[in-house]
């Protein structure tokens, strides 16, 4: 059957309607992170559709186009997230959308698409697979999810509580108290912030899927994140903590309520976000009994291009990184949405 690729511009109600009959779709190919991104950084995206003869869609690729004389000009789908990339039925619509994107590179001038897939990828293009996922399998009861976590976890948790914190959770009302946790923590770890409308934006469009859970010691925010859940899936894409108050545990404590949120909501799994095979981050998911599900970021490149390399661990980022933490909060917090907002 023949296809043809074309520019999707309407409400949303169709693209979302295949997304849905999709057993591989994620979170992020629903159509409102198309107005999240747009309201938020004010990015050109391009949302492409794959339909047959009787103009029904058969795959869907969300794009979104970043251009800044600091770190170049490319397509990626999509940014500030996890996941994203081709979503189709089969492997025609699949060749017919990157069949698009090479129009697609030259139209815009772009120097490279990035796709970011998980658990599966297109043969033939160029791949990393530097990331993981962390992903653990949920029981539908508290109790034996708890005995299940390791000793030391289960310890952490209970002295995050004898230490007099405790776990609230809402919606807008606790989003100034995540994104001054938020800020705090990116400004030590010498990465530029978000804007606070990203997650205010976030939110809105996702009123059902979305909500804020926090730590407190007292009336006081120390451990933050954002949950978002799709099917039988919970993330905490975004969470962060003070660590002046890291041997409080309040982080432990963050994840199990987040864990017992998603229980009691009837999700299976647990999305912790992904990681570096080996590194901290990774090796705190681990010990929750997470397990790695690879992840394929996969690069269609203008040729004689090499790979991106926007990542902290480049060597050309070091000094801005450790100027970046020695940086006042306010400025930080004053900079860094315009310089994030191209960073993907």
């Amino acid at each position: 059957m023949r296809m043809n690729i074309q520019s999707y511009n309407e409400t949303g109600s169709t693209w979302d309607a295949f997304v849905a009959s999709q057993r591989y779709s994620t979170n992020y190919h629903q159509y409102a992170w198309r107005r999240v991104i747009e309201k938020s950084f004010g990015h050109m995206t391009h949302y492409l559709v794959a339909r047959n003869d009787t103009d029904e869609i058969c795959g869907v690729l969300p794009l979104v186009h970043m251009k800044s004389a600091l770190f170049g000009n490319f397509l990626t789908s999509l940014p500030y997230v996890n996941y994203g990339g081709l979503l189709c039925i089969d492997e025609n619509a699949r060749a017919t959308l990157l069949t698009g994107l090479d129009g697609l590179l030259i139209k815009l001038r772009a120097d490279h698409v990035e796709l970011r897939h998980i658990g599966s990828f297109v043969k033939g293009l160029v791949t990393k697979q530097h990331k993981v996922t962390m992903i653990l399998d949920l029981d539908n009861e508290e109790e034996v999810q708890w005995q299940a976590l390791d000793a030391k976890v289960r310890n952490q948790v209970r002295k995050a509580v004898k230490c007099g914190l405790r776990v609230v959770t809402g919606y807008m009302e606790l989003l100034d108290g995540f994104y001054g946790v938020f800020c705090r923590n990116m400004r030590d770890l010498g990465t530029p912030v978000y804007s606070k409308d990203f997650f205010l934006n976030i939110l809105a469009e996702h009123p059902d899927t979305t909500r804020i859970i926090s730590v407190m010691l007292g009336e006081k925010v120390v451990a933050s994140g954002i949950l978002s859940w799709f099917r039988d899936i919970m993330e905490v894409p975004w969470a962060s903590s003070i660590r002046d108050y890291r041997e409080l545990c309040p982080n432990n404590l963050l994840y199990w309520e987040a864990i017992r949120f998603a229980i009691r909501s009837g999700k299976r799994k647990f999305d912790f976000g992904r990681s570096t095979p080996g590194e901290g981050t990774y090796q705190f998911k681990k010990q929750w009994g997470a397990e790695p599900v690879q992840l394929y970021w996969q690069y269609l490149l203008k040729d004689g291009n090499q790979l991106p390399e926007l990542n902290p661990k480049n060597p050309h980022y070091e000094l801005a990184i450790k100027v970046w933490q020695r940086m006042p909060l306010a400025m930080a917090n004053l900079l860094g949405p315009t310089i994030v907002r191209n960073i993907p």
